[in-house]
C-alpha cells in the first residue's frame, strides 16, 4: 500500500507574501504565477478586492518582463472585477496600466478605447461625490 502525502492546503495570505517578496527580488516569472493562483483562491473565497490586487500585481510582473499582452489581459481582468464589485478608484488604476501596455504595443486604437473609458469612468466617479 502506497501512502500518499498529506494534500497540504494553499494559504492565499502566505501566497502573496511569498509573490510579493520574489516580485521585490525581480522574479517576476515566478512571483507572476503565485499572484495568478492567489487571485483565484482570494476569488474562490469570495475576497474580491485582495482578487482584483492580485491580477493587478500579476500584470506589473507581465509589464516587467516585457510581456505586454499578458499584462493587459491581467489588468483588464483586474479592472473587470474592480468594476463589478464597486472598486472603482482601483479599476481606473488597472486601466490606465493596461493603456500602457497597449501604448508599449503600439496599439493606436486600444489606446483610444481606454482613454475613452477611463474619461468615462473618472466623470461617472467625480459626479458621484
Amino acid at each position: 500500500m502506497v501512502m500518499s502525502e498529506p494534500k497540504v492546503k494553499e494559504d492565499p495570505v502566505k501566497m502573496h507574501k511569498d509573490a510579493n517578496n520574489l516580485f521585490d527580488a525581480g522574479k517576476y516569472k515566478e512571483a507572476k504565477d503565485i499572484f495568478i493562483r492567489t487571485a483565484e483562491l482570494y476569488y474562490k473565497a469570495q475576497n474580491y478586492f485582495d482578487s482584483t490586487s492580485m491580477l493587478y500585481r500579476a500584470g506589473e510582473c507581465a509589464f516587467a518582463l516585457k510581456e505586454y499582452e499578458v499584462a493587459a489581459e491581467h489588468f483588464m481582468k483586474s479592472a473587470e472585477l474592480s468594476f463589478q464589485k464597486g472598486f472603482d478608484r482601483y479599476g481606473v488604476s488597472a486601466l490606465e496600466y493596461a493603456r500602457d501596455c497597449y501604448n508599449a504595443l503600439k496599439d493606436k486604437d486600444k489606446v483610444e478605447e481606454l482613454n475613452k473609458k477611463i474619461k468615462e469612468t473618472k466623470a461617472k466617479l467625480e459626479a458621484s461625490f
